[in-house]
């Protein structure tokens, strides 16, 4: 994707929020709800003022937004009113086991969103999001956690993941500091069926293959910017990404820099727009995610800050974003805190 992204602040994609990574502080305090408002917890960029002011017009309402930083002050603020204090909350499939279990959702009544219809082909049958037969999430918007690498250093896009473990290219290579990502990504290219959840022996293979990795890793790096600023300055050829919006700021550093999906796919966030157990107007929710599936928003979400989107496919394949199909989504590990320790004991190896 060769195009710039806005930035409005600490967004969806920047804070990188999988595994529990928490923040401080959100983007924007709440006000005292009313009864006639309707209540939207989502990440900055979701809540546009393109559709909400067309939402409150065609539904005769208010809305009131509140902005969070993280994946935990997301669902703690659902938890804390079990969803009485919102109606509709946007977060990624790797988090609907943990509203689920919790007992904060309600099913999504597709009948009910006209606009269900424009929802690609590969979104329409996501498993994360159903249960017992009834969808709990509208997708959204997505993107990668992808491969980058300066095209000066290959004369072809790198065909596997293997790149990253090839010692022909040993401290030429940066990856993401992240337990469960970087689990995840090691059962890819170990091809175990289900990088989700895995088998103690399946642990064994994955925490050999990251040790593997570490030798000839120049470095892991821990932020959006980091990560940047390190490819940029230090001769790296290749790393496992943030996605699609650190390809901008590296071009922007003379770097030639590509995104590439290898042969065994990437890892995909997708979000989804879900309806509180605690809505106070269910019909309004619905609603809402009706807008919220308008082409038009589709293409506000991809121009404006670089996300692929779940409607227009060609507004996506404007983008260069043409690969939601060979993305893998992100799921509910069987054992984070255990993801954690491998992680820590790979870090930890001489």
């Amino acid at each position: 994707m060769n195009k710039l992204i806005k930035s409005t602040g600490l967004t969806r994609r920047h804070t990188l929020a999988l595994g529990g990574a928490a923040l401080a502080t959100p983007f924007l305090a709440s006000t005292a709800l009313g009864a006639s408002e309707f209540r939207i917890l989502a990440w900055e960029g979701y809540a546009d003022d393109t559709w909400v002011k067309e939402f409150e017009k065609t539904n005769g309402v208010s809305t009131n937004i509140v902005y969070v930083g993280s994946v935990d002050e997301m669902f703690a603020k659902m938890q804390g009113s079990k969803g009485a204090d919102f109606d509709v909350v946007s977060f990624d499939t790797s988090a609907f086991d943990r509203y689920l279990s919790a007992d904060l959702l309600q099913p999504i009544d597709l009948s009910k969103v006209p606009n269900a219809a424009n929802i690609m082909p590969s979104f329409s049958n996501v498993e994360a999001i159903i249960r017992d037969g009834e969808q709990y999430g509208a997708p959204f918007t997505w993107g990668s956690l992808a491969m980058i690498y300066d095209k000066d250093a290959f004369s072809a896009p790198p065909e596997s993941w293997e790149v990253m473990w090839d010692p022909a290219h040993t401290q030429q290579l940066i990856a993401l500091d992240d337990a469960n990502n970087s689990i995840v990504l090691a059962a890819m290219v170990l091809g175990l069926p289900d990088p989700f959840n895995l088998s103690d022996a399946e642990f064994d293979l994955v925490k050999a293959k990251l040790i593997a990795q570490k030798q000839v890793l120049l470095t892991y790096y821990a932020g959006f910017d980091e990560g940047v600023s390190i490819f940029a300055n230090s001769g790296v050829k290749a790393m496992f990404s943030m996605g699609e919006a650190q390809l901008q700021p590296l071009i922007d550093k003379g770097v030639n820099a590509a995104l590439h999906i290898p042969k065994e796919g990437a890892i995909g966030w997708l979000d989804c727009w879900t309806i509180s157990k605690g809505a106070q107007d269910v019909d309004l929710a619905h609603a809402w995610i009706d807008v919220c599936l308008k082409n038009s928003v589709g293409q506000h979400l991809t121009e404006a800050y670089g996300y692929g989107n779940a409607t227009d496919p060609a507004v996506n394949e404007a983008a260069n974003m043409t690969y939601s199909d060979q993305l893998v989504w992100l799921a509910t590990p069987e054992d984070f805190e255990k993801r954690v320790a491998v992680w820590n004991e790979v870090k930890a190896a001489s």
